[in-house]
């Protein structure tokens, strides 16, 4: 089984039993108890549970029966994100240079910028690049760096040369997070560092960011929010937070 089938199986057993232990999943799937604590350890990151001792539970709104079918990262809110996607789509126009993090909203952009004309696309998001690379009209620069365990995501600044000799028109980011205090936020101290070099060489941040995401902070920022010159948000945004916004544009995606 490969480690992204085990996870999700584990965000499943986590829907109908509330609770997982590291020795029964080892049992299970015959793995180490090492292996599983990996595993648990990279889906707390994304936020997707909270380890306990021996094992882990579910964090409250992200898993729950009648989100069942969403048991992976990339298919929570799958629907705002692929609409906030095609949105995002909107601003990028033929010729120019845009750079993608590795966030699973920005994933669904890439698929919509899948058969775009002459773009250069610089990221550190293996899926993304490959589903652009399958267009010969479309450049893509991969950042290198240090890849992260069980994931399809290149972090760190080994990248910073590439990105220094870059001039970018657009930087296309998600993130944990987004409040007006602390801005766009990771849990990765890491994948914080990497987007702070992303934004300082693109003329323009847009931030793509589903209602879950709005009010909400974790460790390290990534993007001041008076960097932003845009935010991509779905209808189900809370409108307290969006009136408070000043100085960004507000874009709201239409899920339909």
């Amino acid at each position: 089984m490969f480690a992204s089938h085990r996870r999700d199986r584990i965000l499943e057993l986590l829907v109908l039993h509330k609770q997982v232990l590291v020795k029964e999943l080892a049992i299970d799937f015959n793995v180490s108890e090492g292996t599983l604590r990996t595993d648990l350890r990279i889906l707390e990151e994304e936020g997707l549970l909270e380890r306990t001792h021996g094992g882990a539970i579910p964090v409250r709104g992200k898993i729950s029966d009648r989100d069942r079918r969403q048991s992976s990262r990339s298919e929570l809110n799958y629907e705002e994100k692929r609409a906030i996607g095609r949105q995002a789509a909107k601003l990028v126009s033929r010729g120019q240079c845009v750079i993608l993090d590795a966030s699973s909203t920005v994933l669904e952009l890439a698929k919509e910028l899948a058969d775009y004309d002459y773009l250069t696309v610089v990221t550190n998001g293996l899926e993304a690049a490959m589903t652009l690379n399958q267009n010969p009209r479309i450049n893509v620069i991969l950042i290198g760096g240090v890849l992260r365990v069980g994931s399809k995501t290149i972090e760190g600044v080994l990248g910073r040369n590439i990105l220094e000799g870059i001039h970018a028109d657009l930087f296309f980011t998600s993130a944990e997070g987004v409040s007006m205090e602390e801005g766009m936020t990771d849990f990765s101290l890491y994948e914080a560092e990497l987007k702070k070099l992303m934004a300082l060489n693109a003329r323009q941040t847009i931030a793509l960011a589903d209602y879950t995401k709005l009010g909400r902070r974790s460790i390290a920022t990534s993007v001041p929010f008076s960097d932003i010159h845009t935010l991509i948000t779905d209808s189900k945004a809370n409108g307290d937070f969006l009136r408070q916004i000043k100085g960004s544009e507000v874009v709201i995606a239409d899920n339909n």
